[in-house]
């Protein structure tokens, strides 16, 4: 069984995966993980590493390699990304999860110790850098959300009462 789960920054998207990956036992891949940890190897924000990777196409189709080959590897598991519901075809679930704009602005500058008005231009940034690379590279629209079989808006939900659902959906 895999089960994916996308959303936008901040929607809580790789906590609800986390716990998923636990209460199931099955393996995380964290597409969004890689992308963070690629752009601190190469010193740059979130927002610079958007932008290079604007302007190099390599590194989005490196990322989705990555993501395909782990999940093929994987019998069970949990894919987090923003187009993980789009990559891995052999999906049980394909989970989209949301949140108002400032609420998700809200977590990221608490997650990450940062002033929510640096956090709201960067993330509304990267959104529309990203948009245009899916769109580009791989004819994705991610405001379509009709791949998805099952919708979860976390403005008011908890991750944990998330996680319930998705788990509920799966029965």
């Amino acid at each position: 069984m895999k089960i994916t789960i996308s959303g936008p920054p901040g929607s809580g998207k790789t906590t609800v995966a986390k716990i998923l990956s636990e209460k199931l036992g099955i393996k995380l891949i964290s597409v969004g993980s890689v992308f963070r940890q690629l752009a601190t190897e190469k010193k740059m924000s979130l927002e610079e590493f958007s932008k290079f990777a604007e302007g190099n196409p390599e590194v989005d189709v490196m990322i989705d390699k990555m993501q395909k080959e782990m999940a093929e590897k994987e019998e069970k598991a949990i894919i987090e990304g923003r187009l993980s519901g789009w990559m891995v075809k052999d999906a049980k679930l394909r989970v989209y999860i949301f949140a108002d704009a400032e609420v998700r602005y809200g977590r990221i500058a608490k997650r990450e110790g940062r002033e929510i008005n640096e956090v709201r231009r960067e993330t509304k940034l990267r959104e529309e850098i990203e948009k245009r690379r899916y769109q580009k590279f791989y004819g994705i629209d991610v405001d379509d959300w009709k791949i998805y079989d099952l919708i979860v808006n976390s403005t008011r939900i908890s991750a944990e009462k998330i996680a319930e659902i998705i788990l509920k959906a799966v029965e």
